[in-house]
């Protein structure tokens, strides 16, 4: 019994979720003790208790049956994406919840899951080569197809988890660097452009070094360098296309200062709350930011201020250490185990909470626009938390496993 419990239980991934864990349900409970919203910490409870007892049974599970039903979870997850756009539960302006007596499911966090374990069925088959387009064009399709559904609700924040999943899980399955570049350039020019055109001429300078470096097809090397040239001019087009509410996002992230009363509230409160723990913070239910709700609903997307302010400097860097820890190790069972399939499922997991980690404390910290991603393992909410814990399993099941070939 010994030698089984060392051979495949992994205590380095288990210890920091427990702690993540305990930390979140501390947190819920402080940002709610005041703020007449127990019912919130009694639900975090259930779902905490039930997701340590899902990622426990996941990680028993046979590893072939895992990889046998990636298809499958996939497919009924994508139905229910689906058909969430039609009679799903509005809110905060998006459709994207399914009403379940007092408590909700909410899909696309599913769908985090199943797309990790599809892509990498996929891309862990022999014949696939993401030189060859048709291959690139199929991984691409299992990641942008939930995007554009998850859009329509619309969840933009959602949505971005799931394009930084899909570079990272490319770049491991072995992508050229030329089609990282080809992927990440556009998208920093029209990051860039939102910081004025010195920026943008910056993306684009480098842009043009890095293709001359690379030498590859010099019609390729073209069309790419006007393909990042044309999105950074367009930005401000598709800015005007956005919803009212998108725009405020992204001018408060640029200046939170210039409504701070309106779209930068939460913004300006969060790094206040932040800033005023100090080093070792106010105590236990005595951050002044949270216990007299400065930050609506702060048990949800804004977490992170409140171990912040509560425990100060040493709180909050417990959190990211503890995050960081669950990530490297993550990242070692990626390297670790001898199935292809294993290891791209281990680095998908890792690229969705790592994705998931530097947009909330970003957002948190003013450094990042406010795109409602919540906080890995602390944040309030059954399905992002049942969510993470199902992960969780899935990084132990691999680690378990990890001599199959």
């Amino acid at each position: 019994m010994d030698i089984w419990y060392k051979e495949n239980i992994d205590l380095k991934t288990i210890a920091p979720v427990t702690l993540l864990l305990l930390l979140g349900i501390a947190s819920v409970y402080s940002a709610t003790y005041d703020a007449g919203a127990s019912i919130f910490f009694n639900r975090q409870l259930i779902w905490a208790g039930s997701g340590f007892f899902l990622m426990i049974v996941i990680m028993l599970l046979p590893f072939r049956t895992l990889q046998f039903l990636s298809y499958p979870f996939y497919g009924i997850s994508i139905l229910l994406l689906i058909v969430v756009l039609f009679g799903g539960k509005m809110v905060a302006g998006s459709r994207s919840w399914f009403g379940i007596g007092g408590f909700g499911l909410q899909p696309s966090e599913i769908v985090k899951v199943t797309t990790v374990l599809a892509l990498a069925s996929y891309l862990s088959r022999g014949q696939v080569n993401l030189q060859r387009f048709k291959h690139l064009a199929t991984a691409l399709g299992f990641v942008l197809f939930p995007v554009a559904l998850i859009t329509l609700q619309p969840d933009i924040g959602t949505a971005i988890i799931y394009l930084g999943m899909l570079f990272i899980v490319l770049f491991w399955a072995g992508a050229s660097n030329f089609l990282m570049i080809t992927l990440l350039a556009p998208a920093a020019a029209a990051i860039a452009t939102l910081f004025g055109t010195t920026a943008f001429f910056i993306v684009v300078i480098l842009t043009l070094v890095v293709l001359f470096v690379l030498r590859e097809n010099r019609l390729f090397s073209a069309t790419i360098f006007s393909f990042t040239v044309l999105v950074g001019v367009s930005v401000q087009f598709i800015f005007d296309k956005l919803a009212p509410h998108q725009q405020n996002r992204i001018t408060t992230f640029l200046n939170p200062d210039a409504d701070p009363l309106g779209a930068g509230y939460n913004v300006i409160q969060s790094k206040i709350a932040i800033g005023s723990g100090g080093f070792f913070g106010k105590g236990f239910l005595q951050g002044s930011q949270t216990q007299l709700n400065f930050l609506p609903a702060q048990w949800t997307d804004f977490i992170y201020c409140v171990p912040a302010e509560e425990f100060g400097f040493i709180g909050a860097f417990a959190i990211l250490l503890f995050l960081t820890l669950f990530l490297i190790r993550g990242v070692q069972i990626a390297s670790i185990v001898k199935n292809r399939y294993a290891s791209l499922v281990a680095i998908g997991i890792v690229a969705t909470f790592a994705t998931h980690t530097v947009i909330n404390i970003g957002m948190s910290m003013g450094m990042m626009p406010v795109i409602g991603v919540p906080l890995p393992f602390l944040s309030y909410g059954g399905s992002n938390l049942m969510t993470n814990m199902i992960m969780a399993g899935l990084l132990l099941n691999m680690y378990a496993n990890r001599k199959e070939y």
